[in-house]
């Protein structure tokens, strides 16, 4: 347990200061295109992280929202509730997890209607023969490669995710809690878990501005997860009929002066 809680205060001090949640976004666009660049005038060699089947990829990216879903509901449950006790305010700042499946579900939705509308099918990845068929699905079936604007779903994803998780963390600095408490040991868990995961977002962004699409796809595909973290906790969560912000102390403040400088 000593180890546990040493991590997570290495996590809170680490994630949970304004000035993380001021530059992230902007170490995101940072290392997309600096990632980008080195894709293409110096590529990496091939390693294990440039193959689709790696761990991280297949295990953890490919369902970063459930994961994402998964631990911030606990997590918001019991911090929400043990700040200000109501119930109601608690299912208030939970749905918060259902506008981000929206926009999840919106934006993948839309990623797959621009790549089918852009794209033909091909013999092969060299796209020099053509077949014909209407769509990816029937391409795939009959072994073809199907080629359009895809915009980059990892780019997306993990930049919302990181940054969600982010700004939820930021109910630690009101969040007090000892051993004796009944949330203590739930609580740690759910930071030590939602710390590492932020990381493993961050890292599999970085991995896929190096080694996966084009600049512009990935231009767009982040471009789109900060307009989804923006929109929501840098715009309409500040408002009254909205699911709110983190509860914390000067919480309003504490963004406002966060995003005007």
């Amino acid at each position: 347990m000593d180890h546990l809680e040493r991590c997570a205060w290495l996590l809170r001090w680490t994630l949970v200061r304004v000035a993380v949640r001021r530059y992230l976004p902007w170490a995101l666009v940072t290392s997309m295109l600096a990632g980008s660049l080195l894709k293409e005038f110096s590529p990496l060699p091939e390693s294990y992280l440039s193959n689709k089947r790696n761990v991280l990829n297949v295990y953890f990216v490919k369902m970063a929202w459930a994961w994402t879903f998964c631990l911030l509901l606990p997590f918001i449950a019991l911090t929400n509730y043990h700040l200000t006790g109501k119930p109601g305010l608690v299912l208030r700042r939970l749905s918060t997890l259902l506008v981000g499946t929206a926009i999840w579900y919106v934006c993948t939705a839309i990623f797959s209607n621009i790549e089918h509308y852009t794209g033909s099918c091909y013999h092969s990845p060299s796209l020099k023969v053509r077949k014909d068929y209407g769509s990816k699905h029937e391409c795939k079936v009959e072994g073809g490669f199907w080629h359009g604007f895809d915009i980059s779903g990892h780019s997306f994803l993990l930049a919302f995710c990181a940054l969600m998780i982010v700004e939820e963390m930021a109910v630690l600095h009101e969040v007090k809690t000892d051993r004796s408490h009944s949330f203590h040991t739930a609580i740690t868990t759910l930071v030590v878990a939602l710390g590492f995961l932020t990381f493993i977002w961050v890292w599999m962004f970085l991995c896929t501005a190096i080694y996966f699409h084009n600049l512009s796809q990935k231009v767009f595909g982040t471009l789109f997860g900060l307009l989804g973290w923006y929109g929501t906790y840098g715009f309409w969560y500040l408002k009254s009929f909205s699911p709110g912000l983190p509860p914390q102390s000067c919480s309003l403040n504490l963004k406002q002066d966060s995003y005007k400088k």
